[in-house]
């Protein structure tokens, strides 16, 4: 059932070739999360020619990271440890109820970040086609972890219906998304942008602007 629903709006959300679906790059001039010591993928290696990892039946770009999960990959697209922000995108399917997607992220990626005074998170949610949650418990735990530096976590460009599912566990207690936070049209601009311009949001003083 889970696959079937995950094929459907693979189909609708983004046609039938999700490898073509690279994780941005034009950063790369300005951080690289391989090259990066205080990575968690610090030196990880990748091919451009062997398709290995899946989302369910279908490959994925072999760019994408894996730290765990069975069904989402992420991407750490820039890390500002001044600014003590990070932005990196996901892909697949987010299954807390069957594979605790979220204990995995908090445990293998977010947990070595905030070790390195990491306390804003911007995740890009836009290839995320699916949500099925749990108990919000380690979603609690990463913003206690971040809050008392006036730390937050936006998710960016959530698909509607990802949205809804998020909020039937509650998530807007802990993470910042919806309305407010998608239709951003975050590709053209540097990271700095971006991050001023949630920042901004988060904290009352400006309304969206980076629109499509």
């Amino acid at each position: 059932m889970v696959l079937a629903v995950f094929q459907i709006l693979l189909i609708k959300e983004q046609g039938p070739f999700m490898h073509d679906i690279e994780p941005f790059f034009k950063w790369r001039g300005e951080y690289v999360a391989a090259r990066d010591e205080r990575s968690p993928f610090f030196q990880r290696k990748y091919s451009e020619f062997q398709y290995t990892k899946k989302v369910y039946n279908y490959f994925i770009h072999p760019q994408w990271d894996e730290f765990g999960s069975n069904t989402l990959y992420t991407k750490i697209l820039y890390v500002d440890y001044n600014e003590g922000y990070a932005i990196f995108e996901m892909i697949g399917e987010w299954n807390d109820s069957l594979y605790n997607d979220v204990m995995f992220l908090k445990r293998e990626v977010i947990d070595e970040m905030i070790d390195h005074r990491i306390n804003k998170f911007i995740v890009i949610c836009e290839n995320v086609l699916n949500f099925h949650g749990s108990d919000d418990c380690y979603y609690e735990e990463w913003y206690e972890d971040i809050s008392d530096d006036r730390g937050w976590i936006c998710f960016l460009n959530t698909l509607d219906h990802v949205k809804d599912e998020m909020q039937d566990v509650r998530l807007q207690h802990y993470i910042n998304f919806g309305p407010d936070f998608n239709g951003i049209n975050w590709r053209p601009h540097k990271p700095k942008v971006i991050y001023k311009i949630i920042d901004q949001i988060i904290n009352g003083g400006m309304t969206k602007q980076l629109t499509y």
